[in-house]
C-alpha cells in the first residue's frame, strides 16, 4: 500500500495553540514504543528502507517503509504480530522482525537486491522510539459516503540509541496522512494548519533520526543535484515533463530546507538549497507554457528566498573559508562576525517563512497532481524543445554581446572552489556597468545550463545526446568559470568596503584584485568555446 503524508516541525511558540486543536474530544492518545532494525553497516538505510516493530496500544505491528516519490508518498506494509510470541521474544531480549512476511507482497521488489536469509542474520536493533501520539480525524463537511478524510497525528517523544540509552534526541512533529478521498483535501488542510501555526515541512523520518543518532550526526548530509532521478523520456508530454522537472528540483530542495529549519547552519545545506531553488526558477520560467497549473506567484517568493540565502552565505563563506585561507598567506585578521550578526534575517528565518513553506506545499501538490487531466496532455514536450532552447540561447548571446560592448576594461578575475549558487539576481554592492553585465551573463549561462540538463533526456537519437553532452560540458565549464569570477569580484568589493573601517581588509581586497586578471582570461577562453560550438537542437 502507498502511504501519502506530509510531515511538519512545530515551532515552540505555536505548540500550545496547536495542541488545543489536536486534543479535542474525538482525539485519541496512544503510546507508541518502536524498535528499529538494520545491519551494522546500515544497508537498509542506504537503500531508503525503514524496518520496525512497534507497539500500538495493545497491538504489536511490524512495518516496513520504502521507495515512493521521495517527497510525500512511500510504500508501506504493515503486519499484525502475535502478542504472545512478541512477549516471549522480549522476555529473552530476542525481539527480531520476520522477513518471510514480505514474500509475494507489494514490498517484495524493494527487497529484491537482498538475500533475505543472510539479511535476517545480520539485523540488529539500532535504536528505539518512545512517542506519545495524539491523533484526530479531519473530515470534509459532506454528505457523500466517500468523503475526504485525513488523520492528523502529533508526535511528542524521543529516539533512543539502541545500545546506549543515555543518547537521546527529542521528537516533536505533526503529520497529515490521507485516509480517503482526494489529494486536494490533504493539501488544502495542510496549508490551513501551516498558515495558522507556522509549520515547517520536514522530510526527516524517525528512521533517519535514529540513524543520525547512532552515527553521532545532527543532520543528514546535504543533497546535491541528482539528474539520474529525472523521470522523463522522449515521449513525455508537456504537463508530465514540467512536473518531472519540478519534482527533481524538490528532491534537492526539501532535504536541505528540512535541515535548515531543524537548525543546521552548515554551508553545504545552504549552498545546495540555493542551487535547487535556482534550478526550479529556471525550469518554471522556461517551461511556463507546459502547464496551466503553474502559479506565477511562486517565482517572486523563490527569488526572494534565494537572494536572502545568498546574502547570508556570502558573509558566512568569507568568515569560514576565505579568511582562514588568506591567513595561510600571513594576512592580517579580518573579523566578519559583527557583519553576520547584523543580518536581521538568518537562513532559518528565510526557510521557515510562511510564504516559502506554503509555496513548497503548492509545488508538492502540483507534482502529485495528474498531468493527464490538463488540456495539453496530448502534446509532446519534445515538440517545443528546440524553440525553448533557442530562446534561452538567444538571451545568452545578447548578454555576452552586451558585456563586450562595455568600455570598462578594468582588470578582474577569480580563484576559488566551484560555487554554483552565486546570486547574480541581486548584486548587493555597488558595481560598474561591466560588473552588472558579467552577473547578467552568468545568470543566462546558469539558466541555459539547467534548462539543457532538463532537456537532454528528451532527445531521440544517441548521436544527438552525444552532441548535447559535449556542448553541455563546454557550457558548464564556462558557467563555473564565470561564476567563480563573479563571486570573487563580490568578495573583492566586500573587502574593499570593509577596509573603510578596518585597514586589515586591504590585504584581502588586494589579494582578490591580483588574481582577477588571470581568472578573467580563463573565463574568456571558456566563453569563446561556447560561442564557437554549434548548437545541437
Amino acid at each position: 500500500m502507498q502511504e501519502i503524508e506530509l510531515k511538519f516541525l512545530v515551532p515552540e511558540s505555536r505548540l500550545k495553540s496547536l495542541m488545543r486543536q489536536a486534543q479535542v474530544k474525538s482525539s485519541q492518545i496512544t503510546q507508541l514504543a518502536a524498535h528499529y532494525y538494520d545491519t551494522p553497516d546500515q544497508q537498509l538505510a542506504q537503500a531508503g528502507i525503514g524496518l520496525r516493530i512497534r507497539k500500538e496500544g495493545d497491538t504489536w505491528v511490524q512495518t516496513i517503509k520504502a521507495g515512493g516519490d521521495g517527497i510525500a508518498a512511500r510504500l508501506e506494509h504493515n503486519a499484525t504480530l502475535d502478542n504472545a510470541q512478541v512477549q516471549a521474544m522480549l522476555d529473552n531480549n530476542k525481539l527480531m522482525p520476520d522477513l518471510t512476511i514480505y514474500k509475494d507482497t507489494s514490498i517484495a521488489s524493494t527487497l529484491a537486491d537482498f538475500k533475505l536469509k543472510k539479511l535476517a542474520q545480520k539485523l540488529t536493533r539500532q535504536y528505539v522510539t518512545d512517542v506519545k501520539r495524539t491523533t484526530r480525524l479531519l473530515m470534509e463537511d459532506s454528505k457523500d459516503e466517500d468523503s475526504n478524510s485525513i488523520e492528523m497525528a502529533y508526535d511528542h517523544g524521543e529516539v533512543i540509541h539502541g545500545h546506549d540509552d543515555t543518547q537521546r534526541d527529542p521528537i516533536q512533529e505533526i503529520e497529515f496522512e490521507l485516509v480517503s478521498g482526494d489529494l486536494d483535501f490533504l493539501f488544502t488542510t495542510a496549508k490551513t494548519w501551516c498558515k495558522r501555526y507556522k509549520l515547517c515541512l520536514s522530510t526527516v523520518t524517525k528512521a533517519e533520526r535514529g540513524g543520525l543518532l547512532i552515527t553521532g550526526q545532527n543532520h543528514s548530509p546535504a543533497v546535491s543535484t541528482d539528474l539520474s532521478q529525472l523521470n522523463i523520456n522522449k515521449d513525455s508530454t508537456m504537463p508530465a515533463f514540467v512536473r518531472a522537472a519540478v519534482h527533481n528540483c524538490l528532491l534537492q530542495i526539501l532535504p536541505n530546507s528540512s535541515a535548515v529549519v531543524a537548525g543546521s547552519k552548515d554551508d553545504e545545506h545552504i549552498l545546495q538549497l540555493s542551487i535547487g531553488i535556482n534550478r526550479l526558477r529556471a525550469a518554471l520560467q522556461a517551461f511556463a507554457g507546459f502547464s496551466d497549473e503553474l502559479n506565477p506567484d511562486w517565482q517572486p517568493i523563490l527569488k526572494q528566498t534565494a537572494t536572502l540565502l545568498g546574502s547570508y552565505r556570502e558573509l558566512a563563506y568569507l568568515a569560514s573559508y576565505i579568511e582562514p585561507k588568506l591567513q595561510e598567506f600571513n594576512a592580517p585578521v579580518v573579523d566578519w562576525t559583527a557583519d553576520l550578526e547584523a543580518l536581521k534575517i538568518k537562513p532559518i528565518d528565510v526557510v521557515a517563512a510562511n510564504d516559502f513553506q506554503l509555496t513548497l506545499l503548492e509545488l508538492i501538490a502540483f507534482v502529485m497532481s495528474d498531468p493527464h487531466l490538463e488540456p495539453q496532455a496530448d502534446k509532446c514536450a519534445n515538440d517545443k524543445l528546440a524553440k525553448i532552447l533557442s530562446k534561452q540561447h538567444t538571451k545568452f548571446v545578447k548578454a555576452e554581446q552586451s558585456l563586450e560592448s562595455k568600455n570598462d576594461t578594468s582588470d578582474n578575475g577569480s580563484d576559488s572552489k566551484d560555487l554554483e549558487s552565486v546570486d547574480s539576481h541581486n548584486v548587493n554592492l555597488e558595481s560598474s556597468d561591466k560588473d552588472k553585465a558579467q552577473h547578467k551573463l552568468y545568470r543566462q549561462l546558469t539558466d541555459l545550463r539547467y534548462i539543457n540538463q532538463f532537456a537532454v533526456p528528451l532527445l531521440n537519437k544517441k548521436d544527438g545526446k552525444k552532441k548535447a553532452k559535449r556542448w553541455l560540458k563546454r557550457l558548464i565549464k564556462a558557467q563555473k568559470s564565470l561564476g567563480r569570477y563573479c563571486e570573487h569580484l563580490q568578495y573583492q568589493q566586500r573587502y574593499q568596503q570593509k577596509s573603510e573601517e578596518n585597514s586589515n581588509a586591504l590585504y584581502g581586497a588586494g589579494w582578490f584584485a591580483a588574481t582577477l586578471k588571470k581568472d578573467l582570461r580563463r573565463t574568456e577562453k571558456h566563453l569563446a568555446k561556447v560561442k564557437d560550438s554549434s548548437i545541437f537542437w
